[in-house]
Formats: C-alpha cells, sequence, structure tokens
C-alpha cells in the first residue's frame, strides 16, 4: 500500500467563541494546498480513496486534494486522525481499507509526525511536518505493527512558496 499523509494548509485562528474544529483554511492555506497537489499530481501521485479529519481544515485539504489528483472516491470521515489522535488506533483501524492500493490521510499535527515516524518503526524519530506537506510511505504487507518504508516527502517550498 502507498500510504500519503498530508496535513492540513494554513488556517485561520480561532475567534471569540469559535471551537478548533470549526477553523477554516484561509486563502494562503489554500494557494499553497493546491501549489503542493500540483506538484504531487506531476509527481503521479494519485491516491485511490481519501480519508480525512473530521476538523473543518482538514476536510477542505481533501476536497482540494480529491479535486487536484482527481480521485473519483468521496471523501471519508476518519475520526481517528484527530489532532491528538494515537497511532496505534489509527493503523488498527486504517487496516480496515486495505482493499485500496492507495490511500491519502489529511490531518494535523502533533499526529502526523507521531505517525510518520510510528509507520517507519521509529518512535523516536524527529519529523517536522509542515502545513500542506505530504509524506509517502508503503508498506508490503498491513501486519499487527506497521513496518513502512519513507519514499519521499514534499513541502511547500519545493513549490517556491
Amino acid at each position: 500500500m502507498e500510504l500519503y499523509l498530508m496535513r492540513h494548509g494554513i488556517a485561520e485562528d480561532a475567534g471569540p467563541g469559535q471551537s478548533d474544529p470549526t477553523r477554516r483554511l484561509t486563502a494562503e492555506g489554500i494557494e499553497r494546498a493546491r501549489s503542493i497537489l500540483g506538484l504531487a499530481r506531476q509527481a503521479g501521485v494519485k491516491p485511490d480513496l481519501i480519508l480525512s479529519s473530521p476538523y473543518l481544515r482538514a476536510v477542505q485539504t481533501a476536497r482540494l486534494a480529491r479535486e487536484e489528483l482527481s480521485v473519483a472516491e468521496q471523501i471519508m470521515d476518519f475520526p481517528p486522525i484527530a489532532p491528538h489522535g494515537n497511532p496505534a488506533d489509527v493503523w488498527r483501524e486504517l487496516r480496515a481499507w486495505s482493499q485500496y492500493p492507495s490511500l491519502m490521510l489529511t490531518g494535523h499535527e502533533p499526529l502526523f509526525s507521531q505517525l510518520a515516524a510510528y509507520f517507519l518503526n521509529a518512535p523516536t524519530l524527529q519529523i517536522d511536518v509542515r502545513k500542506a506537506s505530504i509524506i509517502r510511505i508503503d508498506f508490503e504487507t498491513l501486519g499487527a505493527s506497521p513496518r513502512g518504508v519513507l519514499r519521499w516527502m514534499m513541502v511547500p517550498r519545493f513549490t517556491g512558496r
């Protein structure tokens, strides 16, 4: 399985009385996400399915990914990747989607840096997952413990943004 972790783009600050899950992408966040997704498209990235955190900014990023990468399937809600999810829980739930050869997850920090390290079986590995970055990790099997291989990481700076 090819797995893409995409952190959401730049989001607005929470306004008075606004809850964190309802924060939206800014215009700059949308622009940077589109830019990195354009680069990903040129690199041949085309996930079969996108699973998204239920937080609005992640859902908006997933919608951009679906459009830019021409993903036919509808975006699926995937609550385990809310910001303070647990990597082991994500892995356990993710294995249920094994019929898809290529998946993209859209979500948040601090979880995505923890997930990448966990998926690579290197729990002390420090990874700086910038907003709108995409990480590709491949798995030969989806056993009880992840044993992924890091293929690459794209950051918005690659696009000049």
